[in-house]
């Protein structure tokens, strides 16, 4: 029997997951925030998603998120939530608003929540709250790994990972949403995939950071790059998210994996990321590309850094994570917080 989804979210990867949706044959109705009213009204009178630049599938309902009950209907077989980090709370009064009866989420929703003894997995703060709300347990599940919007949207090869602490529910998710072209694996690891799906934002920033600063070095006679930097960097990344992730509980396998050096090498690759780390790279301090270049820019990597900074340094002081194993990220918390200049400090990669 072909299955409901409703997706509270249409930005670009909430949309993106139309595709395997639909072509696995479900019904699609895709919720707005917002924020989304224009991407709502252009899928609903032409399928364009103007964000995407695609036209998602026929057949796929759109609503505006005072709908978003109407949309959820009593025939919804699972949610999947597709806001941003920011919207989260957002999102959880939306559900239990509307939620009547346990009906299974799946989040793309990336970050952590500050938490007086370290950081908290989304769909753990999730699944917390709404059982607070409502009086019932609803099932919550999450998706990371490298996968690329505009790609999926596509229908370019994409890997992903579902996460549960429940092994049947995401063993579900991934038989459901199994495609010739997008191919999901399973994991209880939730810590360590969730953790990774956050920090990957937060390190490609310095990643970009050498491609930026190739700008202000002094032109080269054979035109060099500045790969090897980037590299040094990509390593100390994957480092760094091997100690936050044991330290919060997460495995190695999920570092190594898709979830952590796979979806670190995309989002690497581009966006909003990599742009704020170009321009730090250029040598402008953090406000003043808030204040410039990226003003209207929403940008996960700095958001998550400024929301845990505090809880960090308390795990630090605390001697719940060593600092001195942590020279990219203390560097990246003193940039995004107290608006120095980005500068690695390239010896203690090597010495911590």
């Amino acid at each position: 029997m072909s299955k409901t989804v409703t997706i509270l979210g249409a930005g670009v990867m909430g949309s993106a997951m139309v595709l395997p949706f639909a072509d696995r044959g479900m019904t699609v109705r895709l919720v707005g925030t917002h924020l989304d009213r224009a991407i709502i009204d252009s899928v609903a009178a032409t399928g364009l998603h103007p964000k995407l630049n695609v036209t998602l599938p026929k057949g796929i309902t759109a609503f505006h998120h005072e709908d978003f009950g109407k949309a959820l209907g009593t025939d919804t077989d699972f949610i999947l939530l597709g806001v941003a980090s920011a919207g989260v709370e957002w999102a959880i009064d939306k559900l239990a608003a509307v939620l009547k009866k346990p009906v299974p989420v799946i989040m793309i929703t990336k970050g952590m929540s500050p938490e007086p003894a370290g950081l908290g997995a989304f769909p753990d703060v999730v699944q917390a709250a709404l059982e607070k709300k409502l009086g019932f347990k609803v099932p919550v599940a999450a998706i990371g790994g490298p996968c690329i919007a505009g790609e999926l949207a596509v229908r370019r090869q994409t890997g992903t990972v579902i996460v549960s602490r429940d092994a049947a529910l995401a063993q579900s998710f991934a038989r459901d949403f199994e495609t010739d072209y997008y191919h999901p694996r399973t994991s209880t690891d939730m810590m360590g995939v969730e953790v990774c799906a956050a920090f990957k934002n937060f390190f490609a920033i310095a990643v970009g950071w050498a491609h930026g600063r190739l700008e202000n070095l002094p032109p080269s006679e054979n035109k060099a790059k500045n790969n090897n930097a980037a590299a040094i960097l990509f390593d100390q990344a994957v480092r760094e998210l091997m100690e936050l992730t044991r330290a919060l509980g997460g495995t190695a396998e999920s570092v190594w994996g898709m979830p952590g050096t796979g979806d670190l090498y995309v989002t690497c690759q581009a966006g909003r990321n990599s742009r704020l780390g170009n321009n730090l790279g250029r040598g402008l301090t953090y406000a003043e590309v808030k204040a410039g270049p990226m003003k209207d820019d929403t940008i996960e990597g700095a958001e998550l850094g400024r929301a845990v900074a505090a809880s960090l340094r308390a795990m630090m002081k605390a001697g719940l994570l060593v600092k001195e194993r942590l020279p990219l990220t203390r560097a990246l918390l003193d940039c995004l917080t107290e608006n120095t200049p980005l500068d690695p400090p390239w010896t203690a990669f090597h010495t911590g």
